[in-house]
């Protein structure tokens, strides 16, 4: 359990020793390693295996855009797949096991695909699985789902918490390296709100890794010198393993805070959280990603980026290989040599390609053994630091669909002119690559953000630092020799993939990248869709800018889908409202059932009932011939005020309303622009300038929605304002012969007579001895019938005010399953009717249109389809054997017509039991359906096997006159 390949230095805690498992065995780190750093520590270089081929992988980067070391953690539940090891904080008891193989890591059985890579280059897949045809099902998707994804997934309910949380700030810095930290500080002093997030559970980004001076003493030594003072700005706010994602609109960026995610207990504390950050400014701060060279076998466990093996060395202090060879396309690569040197660490080669020195092979299947020039040396090594040059991280600056452009000077590309409103971009993500000249640049960049946003404190100076030697030659790649050179190590995409899709006709850059799936992994081809574009370039004869570059899209790096979800999941999947009767309907015996977001009573039971049936029929036969009470407060509520309210309902309804008179409630249909009802319910006109509406519970979003855009952009001149009160009042439906006296004890000093209040009338009252409310004498269910509202506060008060004053009548609370009863026998539509598909001539409500005005919908009222003759109508059905239940969704054909849609003639829409009628009742579409009452039709359901005969019959089951509600 040593450490053989742990050296001297480094920002690790020696005093304290780790353990954890890798591939069931024991090995120890310490805090401040990272998973890779401790199995570099361990001696371990084979850590996976590579997509197609199954070839060995080590660990190639220092960070985020790690294409090979994908590992999974944890067990049981708590599996997780596809975590980069260069970003998993090692904690004591860290379980964790390689991916993608069959069989041992060592013995990996599907490691066969790399003899047969001849047969499985680019594209091999559209070719190969086209034929035969039959092949497809039965052989060709089973063995490919098999072999798919590289990681695999517990199947279990994830067990971790995570969160949503919201920001604000004046600047959002992103990334807290040289240029971040730089920013900050000025940013800071000056006053200005600042967020600092990184990715990295430690700040200071390229100081931790390299040996650079900045305002005299060591650059890392400096960055935690710059952490303290931002620490005790009130005005500043540090957020270490936080990913800034996404740039969206309006200054909001997407960010994952990873809370506990380094921690053996996390306790009750959240594992993740998504923030939505909002921001005046940002600075874009998110450094330069190292790129490779493609040669011969360069992807062996060993070969890693020079940058890379500089951070294990001196933030680590660990020691990638014993004998480092180095391959170099620039100055920046030839540091690694002193800092290994400085080590005590031997380089067996310096390789500079701008010199005509050129690697064309490697040996070590497992893990490097030797490096072979042009020149036909063999050097023994193993491992082989590589540097590139470097690529600015522009990733966040392209999210607006901005084109990055090309630099010839550093062989890259820097963020465009399009940037997303109000970024900045300072640092190496500007391409500005060396020390001193980045730690100005963003010191200027706060200094005008503070100036733009009107904060004129003190800013200081930037630190002292030099600049580095940088020269870099755009060397891609070495085609010496014929190995394969791998440009995207995680997909097994080689220069030949590249050469082979620009052969092939796939010449775009969008094309190349789904014809080999170059960059299409967890890493987003941070560290290959760079060279794979050189080699692109150099196949279509043109330049690299010439040959374009992707967009990049959120997200900057793998978000956990469970980060996005937040506790969205399970029962709290959307939110679950209840009513403000919901602690008294569940004392008495309620049951419930799930509509839209709410939890309303379906029924009530009661001892000696046998089901449910029994429950509804008691209830439906308690409100017919006494009195029974519901909660409505899901339906949604509206108010609308302003001097043009009426004008603005006549062009929302299909009905007229800009004659309704203070005090009284009209029904009304709004229809979409094509004609067809998406939803009704009423409206009260409350004073002259001030309306109440109502809407189906299921629409309510939908209405207020439209509403909105109705009031904003077709007719912004209307003086009206909306607000919805869903909410914010608790209503409840009171209906039956005797509601009026039952009403006439809750309500004070209110004429509640035929003559004073009559149907459809509305009023602001006070209930129970000043309780403010408003009172609506409306029918849902054909009785006689009232929706009382009164302030939410007091829904629970007035449920149990109600059943008090409304025992000497017997009342009767009835829910969802009763109500639904009572509409079904009275032939009032609701949701399974207002389908989408239908207008106002197919329920029965044709004349209510009014042809006098201009209204939403209008236009397209008399489209041939609609007004056929015999179109579809609304009717109402009942079984010729009263002891047969009928079935929703049943359709209607005539007497000895055969069962095809040729000889079809409408469907039931809605079916229920009627106490009253002793019967199962339906409402349905029907063909001519207002000429056809009384005439017997098949009922016809080959879904549950049903064929009875039905009568057609008006859809107004009970009290066709409408006596009762108006009585």
């Amino acid at each position: 359990m040593n450490q053989p390949n742990r050296i001297d230095g480094g920002q690790i805690d020696r005093a304290t020793t780790l353990k954890f498992q890798f591939n069931e065995r024991w090995l120890t780190a310490h805090p401040g390693d990272t998973l890779a750093s401790a199995l570099l520590a361990n001696g371990v270089r084979l850590v996976g295996r590579s997509f197609k081929y199954h070839r060995p992988r080590g660990i190639f980067s220092a960070g985020s855009e790690e294409p090979n070391a994908l590992v999974q953690l944890h067990k049981g539940a708590a599996l997780e797949p596809n975590t980069r090891a260069t970003t998993v904080e090692v904690f004591d008891g860290l379980y964790a096991t390689s991916q993608n193989h069959r069989g041992s890591l060592e013995y990996d059985f599907l490691a066969v695909n790399d003899l047969l890579s001849p047969f499985l280059s680019a594209g091999f897949y559209y070719k190969t699985f086209m034929w035969p045809r039959a092949f497809w099902e039965k052989i060709y998707e089973p063995v490919i789902r098999s072999a798919a994804g590289l990681g695999r997934l517990s199947g279990k309910p994830d067990p971790d918490a995570y969160d949503h949380g919201y920001l604000h700030c004046d600047v959002l810095i992103i990334g807290a390296g040289p240029a971040g930290l730089t920013a900050a500080l000025a940013a800071g002093r000056a006053g200005l709100r600042v967020i600092l997030a990184d990715e990295d559970f430690r700040m200071g980004g390229r100081l931790n890794a390299e040996t650079q001076v900045v305002g005299d003493m060591e650059g890392a030594a400096w960055a935690q010198a710059a952490v303290g003072e931002l620490t005790s700005m009130n005005n500043v706010r540090l957020m270490t393993r936080t990913t800034v994602y996404g740039a969206y609109d309006h200054g909001t960026y997407g960010a994952l805070e990873r809370m506990t995610d380094h921690l053996s207990d996390s306790g009750d504390k959240p594992r993740q959280v998504l923030w939505r950050v909002y921001s005046k400014r940002a600075i874009l701060c998110a450094g330069a990603t190292e790129r490779s060279i493609a040669f011969g076998n360069n992807d062996r466990p060993g070969v890693m980026l020079a940058g890379a093996v500089r951070a294990y060395v001196n933030r680590f202090g660990v020691a990638p290989g014993r004998r480092v060879a180095v391959l170099t396309n620039n100055n920046d690569g030839l540091r690694t040599v002193d800092d290994l040197r400085a080590k005590g660490i031997e380089v067996s080669a310096v390789i500079d390609a701008r010199k005509g020195d050129y690697l064309v092979n490697t040996t070590g299947r497992k893990g490097l053994k030797s490096v072979h020039l042009n020149n036909g040396r063999r050097i023994e090594a193993d491992c082989l630091a590589v540097s590139g040059g470097w690529s600015p991280n522009v990733h966040l600056s392209s999210h607006h669909r901005g084109r990055p452009i090309w630099r010839d000077d550093i062989a890259a590309f820097v963020p465009g002119g399009e940037l997303p409103p109000g970024m900045i971009v300072a640092g190496a993500a500007n391409g500005t690559l060396t020390l001193a000249s980045i730690l100005k640049e963003a010191h200027e960049t706060a200094q005008r953000i503070a100036t733009d946003l009107g904060k004129s404190g003190p800013t200081g100076e930037p630190p002292k630092a030099s600049d580095e030697d940088f020269a870099t030659a755009p060397i891609w790649h070495i085609n010496k020799g014929k190995q394969r050179a791998w440009v995207d190590l995680q997909n097994d995409v080689t220069t030949k993939d590249v050469t082979q899709s620009h052969r092939e006709g796939f010449r775009s850059v969008e094309h190349l990248k789904r014809y080999t799936t170059l960059g299409m992994a967890t890493d987003q081809g941070k560290t290959s869709n760079m060279l794979g574009l050189a080699v692109m370039a150099e196949a279509s004869g043109k330049t690299i800018p010439e040959t374009g570059t992707t967009i990049f899209r959120p997200p900057y790096s793998p978000v956990p889908i469970g980060a996005f979800a937040g506790r969205a999941r399970g029962k709290d999947f959307r939110p679950t409202r209840r009513t403000p009767s919901h602690d008294w309907a569940s004392e008495n015996g309620a049951s419930f059932v799930e509509t839209g977001a709410w939890l309303r009573a379906e029924w009530y039971a009661r001892p000696g009932e046998r089901g449910w049936r029994d429950s509804v029929d008691r209830e439906v036969k308690a409100t017919r011939t006494g009195v029974g009470i519901c909660d409505v407060t899901t339906l949604g509520k509206i108010d609308i005020q302003g001097r043009d309210t009426a004008e603005f309902l006549n062009k929302i309804y299909a009905n007229a309303f800009l004659k309704l008179p203070v005090g009284k409630v009209r029904y009304g249909l709004m229809l979409r622009e094509d004609g067809t009802v998406y939803d009704d319910g009423t409206t009260a006109r409350l004073s002259e300038t001030h309306f109440v509406m109502t809407t189906t519970t299921a629409n309510a979003v939908l209405v207020f929605r439209n509403l909105e855009f109705a009031r904003q952009c077709l007719w912004p001149d209307l003086d009206v304002h909306l607000i919805s009160t869903t909410d914010a009042w608790a209503q409840f439906s009171v209906a039956g012969p005797k509601s009026r006296a039952l009403m006439q004890k809750a309500v004070d000093d209110l004429d509640l007579s035929n003559e004073a209040f009559p149907f459809m009338a509305c009023a602001a009252c006070t209930v129970f001895g000043g309780t403010p409310a408003r009172l609506f004498r409306i029918s849902f269910s054909g009785e006689l019938a009232y929706e009382i509202a009164v302030p939410a506060r007091y829904g629970d008060a007035m449920i149990r005010a109600m059943m008090a004053a409304g025992e000497e009548f017997n009342l009767t609370p009835y829910g969802t399953e009763a109500l639904g009863v009572m509409r079904i026998e009275k032939g009032h539509v609701a949701g399974n009717e207002l389908n989408g598909q239908t207008d106002a001539r197919m329920i029965g409500l044709g004349k209510m249109i009014s042809r006098n005005k201009d209204f939403i919908g209008a236009a397209l009222l008399d489209r041939p389809e609609q007004t056929r003759d015999d179109g579809l109508q609304l009717v109402g059905l009942r079984p010729i054997d009263a002891n047969v239940n009928l079935t929703a969704g049943a359709h209607f054909l005539n007497p000895g017509d055969p069962a095809d849609m040729a000889h079809d003639q409408g469907w039931m829409t809605s079916v229920a039991y009627s106490p009253e009628l002793g019967c199962s009742i339906g409402l349905g579409f029907l063909k001519r359906g207002s000429e056809r009452h009384g005439e017997t039709l098949r009922s016809f359901s080959p879904i549950r096997a049903q064929d009875v005969m039905v009568e057609v019959c008006s859809p107004h089951h009970i009290d066709p006159e409408g006596e009762r509600q108006r009585g």
